[in-house]
């Protein structure tokens, strides 16, 4: 492991620095070519040392249950569609939805949806995919440790207060993602 620090962003030199599309938006990164950090490594094994195997299967057994349980609770609201339901057998502990196609959604999107959480103090960014399938928002949570189903309860209650003001207060003017001010790099 190891750092290299400069005293000012324009001490690097441009052409180190690559510009990466995550999450809807380009996020500098430094990395050295041909180099893996080792840091990330190194955590991982102390947890795996310290919990044992068991230890840490139960952690990320639970990271799994609960994302399955926001994925079929959000299913459940109504006009979502999910796209991934954190089944351990096919990926990590995350999930990740759209809008159901043909939804009468009173003229809100993922965006304005995602705004309304965040002023319930949420953060679940909206946000278009990758090239040739930029036209795609959509919404996900990666659960790590620490969610729990009560927090992930709470923010399913939440989602649900945020559609019925939806149902109440039909969006005229639905937010861009560069309005929403989504996520930011």
């Amino acid at each position: 492991m190891g750092w290299v620090v400069w005293r000012d962003a324009t001490d690097l030199p441009d052409d180190l620095v690559f510009n990466v599309n995550y999450l809807g938006g380009n996020m500098p990164t430094f990395a050295l070519n041909f180099s893996r950090p080792g840091g990330q490594i190194v955590a991982q094994y102390y947890n795996f040392l310290r919990l044992g195997r068991e230890g840490y299967r139960k952690i990320h057994s639970a990271c799994y249950d609960t994302a399955q349980f926001l994925a079929e609770g959000i299913g459940n609201l109504g006009p979502f569609e999910i796209m991934f339901d954190g089944d351990p057998l096919k990926g990590i502990p995350a999930l990740c939805w759209k809008i159901k196609d043909g939804f009468d959604t009173k003229g809100y999107t993922l965006y304005d949806f995602a705004d309304r959480l965040r002023s319930r103090g949420w953060q679940v960014p909206a946000y278009s995919l990758p090239a040739n399938c930029e036209d795609l928002p959509i919404q996900r949570i990666l659960v790590r440790h620490g969610v729990t189903k009560d927090l992930a309860a709470l923010l399913l209650e939440d989602m649900q207060r945020c559609l019925e003001y939806f149902r109440d207060h039909p969006v005229t003017s639905p937010l861009t993602q560069d309005e929403a001010g989504g996520y930011h790099h």
